[in-house]
């Protein structure tokens, strides 16, 4: 097959608000092992969502956004469901800013022969694809955004910030995850910002000028996520795979402490993986571990062993119709960082 047929039908995204599924979560909660989990993780989280003084911090780490399950998490910014996202870079540069551009993710096979998407310049996460040249162009945009702004350290929030007022002037950014955070001030987090395509943007940046370039504080992200969790009441935890964005909301509870200030453990949190606990591993390694550390109450917590694209638009789609999100206050916690204001980035 040519590049033309290989890059042909697009990864739908999910829409929750077109399917009730309560009576089938419901349903689920009833029955055993992961379906029971689940049902109990969608009743936590519609429980956060009651909870007038919990602020809720999705975590996101996997391709999602690429497998379909893009569209749900715009829909719980756009109607008051999350009030942080932490993420991979993968998430939110190479995935939701790269369609923001106008690009696609295509249905493809992972038994594909992967020398001949790689001549074609075909790039495959399991089985969907994305086109390597479009992801160049990705890559630029973030060098071209860095080259706009005040040579000076950023939070990877503050430069996430920029690439939706890049859209904002640029126009047709479609259903963007980054502008929709943007415009309802819901604050992201990507501490590992290199590690996707902003990483390479940035890196062309920073060698073509080296005297003077923008560089990303993973310290100031945690400071400001910190911050964040000191502005809360109480706060919850949707934690969608593990890894850095799992134990980068989790430790902002031990932050606040050595900071000498006093704040509750994450009151609720839920999270959905497939990885294994048994070899000391951080995606896999369960909710009660972490109240040990002083981080999460184990009073209110389920973890759920299902893969994403199963687990999130049930559990997601839960919530959302339950409807209990229609009477919470928006948290607005990106107004905790508003000033000084940076100069903004250009088309």
């Amino acid at each position: 097959m040519n590049r033309e047929e290989l890059l042909q039908e697009t990864v739908q995204p999910i829409d929750i608000k077109a399917f009730d599924v309560v009576g089938l979560v419901e349903a689920m909660s009833k029955t055993a092992f992961q379906g029971r989990n689940l049902g109990r993780a969608a009743k936590i989280y519609d429980a956060m969502l009651q909870d007038k003084e919990c602020t809720i911090i999705l975590c996101l780490a996997g391709s999602l956004f690429s497998a379909g399950l893009k569209g749900i998490v715009h829909d719980l910014i756009t109607h008051n469901m999350v009030d942080a996202i932490v993420s991979t870079g993968a998430n939110i540069v190479d995935q939701d800013f790269f369609e923001a551009l106008g690009y696609r993710h295509y249905v493809g096979d992972p038994f594909a022969d992967d020398e001949v998407l790689r001549q074609q310049r075909i790039d495959r996460i399991y089985d969907t694809y994305i086109d390597e040249d479009q992801l160049r162009v990705c890559d630029m945009t973030i060098a071209e955004i860095a080259e706009n702004l005040e040579k000076r350290p950023y939070s990877s929030r503050e430069f996430i910030e920029q690439m939706a007022v890049y859209l904002e002037r640029r126009g047709n950014y479609g259903q963007s995850v980054v502008q929709a955070a943007y415009q309802h001030q819901v604050p992201i987090f990507v501490p590992a910002f290199s590690d996707c395509s902003a990483g390479f943007g940035l890196v062309h940046h920073q060698w073509n000028s080296p005297e003077s370039h923008v560089t990303i504080d993973s310290v100031r992200d945690f400071r400001e996520l910190t911050q964040c969790k000191l502005a809360s009441n109480y706060t919850g935890l949707v934690m969608i795979g593990g890894g850095v964005p799992k134990n980068f909301a989790q430790d902002t509870v031990v932050a606040a402490e050595l900071l000498g200030f006093e704040t509750s453990m994450h009151k609720y949190t839920i999270q959905v993986t497939v990885a294994d606990e048994r070899d000391g591993a951080l995606s896999g390694s369960t909710l009660k571990e972490a109240h040990s550390w002083g981080k999460v109450d184990k009073a209110t917590e389920q973890m759920v062993f299902s893969e994403a694209t199963v687990a999130l638009p049930l559990i997601a789609g839960y919530a959302y119709h339950k409807g209990n999100w229609r009477d919470r206050q928006p948290h607005r916690l990106a107004q905790l960082f508003t000033k000084p204001q940076p100069k903004v980035a250009t088309v």
